[in-house]
């Protein structure tokens, strides 16, 4: 029987807390063995969607399929076969380990879920290839989270994500809880497992430059909605959302005489609140070529090749204008 081609199908994703739209319509699909970046800002949702991929909470609405399959209202006892198809990586790896338990049995612990009986022998012969998988020696196994550094942990946490053999893995800023010197080699890590195992993947995240060197595909997210997706090559090298292309302008760059040269947009600071979004164009408060029918409006889903772009602004060819480098009285009038 051929596999589903596709690692995991979202649509019309809906999440809410209460009053709350956290995540309002989102969909995306992500090819197997293919790493899609959710880029926003804190807030976005982003978050939220890799929670409900593996269903640590149940969506208001949408579906869910992994693999063809949908989880989305499954049962705990019917989710279980599905468990080990998907796998989690969380920002913290201080909060997202059991102080109690030794790092053995962490890493052990999806095998366990998943209801695979194995004896401590087989356990640990299971354990000890996968600590030296994420760079780790064997005797890690013997000690506790709080004896590791921040980065160790964080390996830790990979370790134990990958020891099912997922077919996706949600990656939700894995970085960003770690030192500078050592966030460079977890990506490292990443990127290489991802190529050598095959495993699709959500990455998610705030940072440009990571996500420049580990995704396929890019979506941006803003209130709760998408606004772009697209390849990574299209994304970096012709944004058509402007909140893409303010995002892009924030992001430093290895060249400093490019860097000095640069200016970023400054956006507009009214934060619109997830409890009651704007009308029309969520982004319209903040945007600077914002104009009228952005309030009155949702702006369409405009097909750019791979992907697409929400916002009035962008022609059905894909093309529109730059808030880097466009003057908001020529573009308006």
């Amino acid at each position: 029987m051929t596999p589903h081609p596709n690692a995991l199908e979202i649509a019309d994703l809906v999440m809410h807390f209460g009053p709350v739209r956290a995540v309002d319509g989102v969909s995306l699909t992500i090819p197997r063995g293919r790493v899609t970046a959710l880029v926003g800002e804190s807030g976005s949702g982003k978050s939220t969607v890799g929670r409900c991929v593996v269903r640590l909470v149940e969506p208001t609405a949408g579906t869910v399929r992994i693999a063809g399959t949908d989880v989305t209202h499954l049962s705990r006892r019917r989710l279980r076969p599905h468990r080990g198809a998907v796998s989690i990586v969380f920002q913290d790896p201080a909060a997202s380990l059991d102080p109690r338990m030794l790092v053995g049995e962490i890493v052990a612990e999806p095998l366990r879920l998943a209801g695979k009986r194995i004896s401590r022998r087989d356990r640990d012969a299971r354990v000890a290839p996968q600590l030296e998988r994420v760079g780790l020696r064997a005797e890690v196994a013997r000690r506790y989270p709080h004896e590791l550094s921040g980065g160790q942990r964080q390996r830790v946490s990979i370790a134990r994500a990958l020891i099912s053999e997922p077919m996706l893995l949600i990656a939700d800023e894995p970085t960003s809880a770690l030192d500078v010197s050592v966030q460079a080699s977890v990506l490292n890590l990443l990127a290489d497992l991802q190529r050598d195992i095959g495993f699709a993947c959500l990455f998610i995240t705030h940072d440009l430059s990571a996500v420049e060197y580990l995704a396929d595909d890019i979506a941006v997210m803003y209130l709760g909605q998408l606004v772009e997706t697209g390849s990574r090559e299209r994304i970096f090298a012709r944004p058509a959302h402007p909140y893409t292309q303010a995002l892009l302008s924030a992001a430093p760059v290895a060249d400093p005489v490019r860097q000095r040269h640069r200016q970023p947009v400054l956006l507009g600071d009214d934060l619109p609140s997830a409890l009651d979004p704007p009308s029309g164009c969520r982004f319209r408060t903040r945007c600077p070529l914002a104009f009228d029918r952005c309030a009155t409006e949702v702006p369409a889903q405009t097909a750019i090749g791979d992907g697409m772009a929400a916002c009035h602004l962008v022609r059905p060819d894909g093309t529109g204008p730059d808030v880097r480098t466009a003057d908001p009285s020529e573009v308006l009038s």
